[in-house]
C-alpha cells in the first residue's frame, strides 16, 4: 500500500510538471500594452527629402503662438542645414576625388567653408510647406512646421561660387559637379 501511495504521488507530480510545461511566452500588441500611435503634423514621407528637394520638419512649443512658430521654423532650419551639410561634404569629398585637382586638401577644406556659408545663405530662401497649430491640455502652442529648398537653387549657388573661387576655379568642372550632386542625391533618395 505505502509502495502504491507513493507510486500515485510521483505520477501526479510528473503529471503535473508535463502539462505546466513551464513558461508560455505572452505576445501582446504594441496597442494592448498601452501604446497609442501619433500623428505628427508635416511629417511622414510626403515630407522626406528626395533627390530635386532638401525636406525638414520641427515643432515649437510656447505659451506665446508666434514664439512656437519661431521655435519650429529654427528647429526645422537646424535639420535643414545639417541635412544640405552632410550632403554637399558627401559630394565635396566625391567631386574632389574624381578630379585631377593638384592640392586635394585644400580644395576640400576650400569647399567645406564654400558649403557652410552657401547653406547659411540659402536657408533664408526655404519655402515653409507645411504649418500646423495645436493647443496642448496646459494651454500652450505647439507649431509643426515643414520646410524645403530646392536642390537646383543649391547647385546654382554652388556654380557661381565655385567659378568664382581661385583655387578651384582652374580646375573645376560644372558638369562634373552637377554629375556628382546628382548621383549623391539619387542615393539619398532610394534610402
Amino acid at each position: 500500500m505505502k509502495l502504491s501511495k507513493n507510486f500515485s504521488l510521483v505520477a501526479i507530480s510528473t503529471l503535473i510538471l508535463v502539462s505546466c510545461g513551464g513558461q508560455k511566452e505572452v505576445t501582446m500588441t504594441p496597442k494592448e500594452q498601452g501604446e497609442v500611435l501619433l500623428e505628427q503634423y508635416c511629417s511622414g514621407k510626403d515630407y522626406f527629402s528626395d533627390k530635386k528637394t532638401f525636406r525638414a520638419n520641427g515643432v515649437g512649443e510656447s505659451i506665446d503662438q508666434m514664439t512656437s512658430k519661431k521655435k519650429a521654423r529654427s528647429i526645422a532650419q537646424s535639420e535643414l542645414a545639417k541635412s544640405i551639410n552632410s550632403t554637399m561634404q558627401i559630394v565635396g569629398d566625391n567631386y574632389v576625388s574624381s578630379t585631377e585637382f593638384n592640392n586635394k586638401e585644400e580644395v576640400t577644406e576650400s569647399f567645406n567653408e564654400m558649403s557652410r556659408t552657401i547653406v547659411d545663405e540659402q536657408l533664408r530662401g526655404a519655402i515653409k510647406i507645411c504649418e500646423e497649430f495645436t493647443r496642448t491640455a496646459e494651454g500652450k502652442y505647439k507649431c509643426y512646421m515643414a520646410i524645403e529648398l530646392s536642390a537646383d537653387k543649391l547647385v546654382a549657388k554652388y556654380h557661381e561660387r565655385l567659378s568664382k573661387d581661385e583655387k578651384i576655379k582652374a580646375d573645376y568642372n560644372y558638369e562634373q559637379f552637377k554629375k556628382t550632386f546628382n548621383e549623391v542625391m539619387e542615393q539619398q533618395a532610394n534610402q
